[in-house]
């Protein structure tokens, strides 16, 4: 099993994301009185096809599976990770499977050339193993990307994620949502219930995103209880919970514009 890979830091790396997330944006206006929230699961961890799916299916909830082919079948150190089975079961019950490359491809480190071809060669993986439905939504691997790769998969895509912490409200970016993360302990948990609890009084799009969902997770995952705590103040909060693809079809019902337009 590998290591997991780490992106760069320092101060050059981090004026870089600022840089990225200011260029080439493709704004979406979110204009809710009613929020909606979204759990997507990257990579995706069979732990999150099981437990994770499990806990939101209880209530009536769907989520969103950022899958990265690549790892199908196989094991990293998010344990044991989903196979054909899991993607069919998932796709049959309504939940969304979308793309996180084949490869877990930091974008910042990549041609545009190779990234494209990494997201295309996932989506005959996924093919292969028997998926039929269209894959609309991508997260970017790292939440690593370049104003290129923003323009490029958005052409392809009705929404890139990104993993810069937030709530999407007003004008946003359809090529680098915000999202906030399921991990880091009671710390992290204690910030992903509080943007819940701030929802009934200021409505707008918050997508979680998890991993592994484990009685001893990763830093980037969390426990059953974990979750299940986090599912619990969604639904105190009254927001609608809906796929990525669903919160999108939702809205642009709402104003009347597509995905990459803005109505404002």
């Amino acid at each position: 099993m590998n290591a997991p890979y780490i992106p760069g830091s320092g101060l050059m790396a981090a004026a870089n994301r600022r840089w990225v997330r200011m260029a080439a944006r493709q704004p979406m206006r979110i204009d809710l009185d009613h929020a909606i929230v979204t759990f997507t699961f990257d990579d995706f961890p069979k732990s999150a096809a099981t437990t994770g799916a499990e806990a939101l299916e209880r209530r009536g909830w769907r989520g969103t599976y950022y899958a990265s082919a690549g790892y199908a079948g196989g094991e990293t150190h998010h344990g044991a990770m989903f196979d054909a089975g899991d993607l069919i079961r998932l796709d049959a019950e309504g939940h969304e499977i979308a793309c996180h490359t084949y490869g877990h491809l930091d974008a910042s480190a990549v041609s545009d050339r190779k990234l494209l071809a990494d997201v295309e060669r996932n989506a005959r993986a996924l093919a292969a193993m028997g998926l039929e439905t269209d894959v609309t939504s991508f997260a970017f691997a790292y939440g690593e990307a370049t104003p290129a790769a923003k323009l490029t998969l958005g052409q392809r895509f009705d929404t890139l994620r990104g993993i810069q912490a937030g709530i999407n409200r007003g004008t946003v970016d359809r090529g680098l949502l915000k999202s906030v993360p399921l991990d880091g302990g009671e710390t992290g948990i204690a910030r992903a219930i509080e943007a819940a609890g701030t929802l009934p009084d200021h409505p707008g799009w918050l997508i979680y995103y998890a991993h592994d969902i484990q009685d001893d997770p990763t830093e980037w995952g969390c426990t059953p209880d974990q979750f299940e705590r986090v599912c619990e103040a969604v639904a105190a909060s009254g927001a609608r919970v809906m796929t990525m693809a669903g919160a999108v079809a939702h809205m642009s019902k709402k104003t009347g514009a597509n995905p990459g337009e803005d109505p404002a």
